[in-house]
């Protein structure tokens, strides 16, 4: 059975976008490293409260997309509307601003911090006391510390990680590093979030966690997720909508059976021809 047979999605209040409608447009991207073509004429959208992945062989352009998409990269051509306006000039400050937030390929964490630390960091956008106040920890900052610390709270207890809220992340096992850095993702409130292979390196039991939390991401926070992962049956499960890159290139887009099905999608990942 579909695992979005039973997704519903409310409207958001803070971008007048419905469930369905276009969030993220894609228009004819192309990016260029030198003389080397990392993207070339990608066009794809993403819609409100969907589960959009992008899959394709190691080297075909995924990463460098996500970098795109959240500022990392500015494209040589093509354009990128968010929310019904052209980005023009985007840095990965302002796409955070602007509602996107992302974890990493490799767990990009304080090793040093606590979990409810790094988790906190991500709030940071949200802070509007000097770093004075913060260091005086007095009147309106420690207000505001307070009800910032309430909301990283409530993502410890949704998922599931208050036994090691005080724990350095340095300590902890791979497949919980991985979850601390998506609490701190989603301490930025995003409502477009972007998955670099969030379930890496992980085995049977931490995917399954991992899978089970995402799904609750879209479901029962309404957040629209595009992500990355090599693990075909992760991706078949979990998304609405397929994109499939190979060297650079769009090669299919489609509903998951569609996309597993199509001839050229299997030649990029088997590497044989049919």
């Amino acid at each position: 059975m579909n695992v979005h047979a039973m997704n519903t999605q409310s409207q958001s209040p803070d971008d007048g976008i419905r469930a369905g409608d276009l969030l993220m447009d894609v228009r004819n991207v192309s990016l260029r490293f030198g003389g080397v073509n990392a993207i070339t004429d990608i066009s794809f959208n993403v819609r409100k409260g969907e589960i959009r992945a992008i899959i394709g062989p190691n080297g075909a352009g995924k990463t460098s997309m996500l970098n795109v998409i959240n500022g990392f990269y500015t494209p040589q051509e093509g354009t990128i509307m968010f929310r019904g306006k052209e980005r023009r000039g985007m840095k990965p400050h302002h796409a955070v601003r602007q509602g996107i937030a992302r974890t990493f390929q490799n767990v990009a964490l304080f090793k040093g911090m606590s979990t409810l630390d790094n988790i906190m960091t991500g709030r940071s956008v949200f802070m509007k006391r000097n770093l004075l106040w913060q260091m005086l920890w007095h009147g309106p900052a420690l207000t505001e510390e307070i009800e910032h610390r309430e909301k990283v709270e409530e993502i410890i207890d949704f998922l599931e990680i208050q036994h090691i809220r005080s724990t350095l992340v340095g300590k902890l096992p791979y497949g919980l590093q991985k979850r601390v850095e998506l609490g701190r993702a989603l301490a930025m409130e995003p409502s477009l979030l972007l998955l670099d292979e969030p379930m890496a390196g992980m085995n049977l039991e931490e995917k399954e966690d991992m899978s089970r939390f995402i799904l609750d991401v879209n479901r029962q926070r309404g957040t629209t997720i595009a992500l990355i992962e090599h693990d075909m049956g992760v991706v078949m499960d979990l998304s609405d909508r397929v994109v499939v890159l190979d060297y650079g290139k769009k090669i299919a887009d489609g509903v998951p059976d569609a996309v597993k099905s199509n001839p050229q999608v299997i030649d990029a990942y088997l590497g044989v021809e049919h």
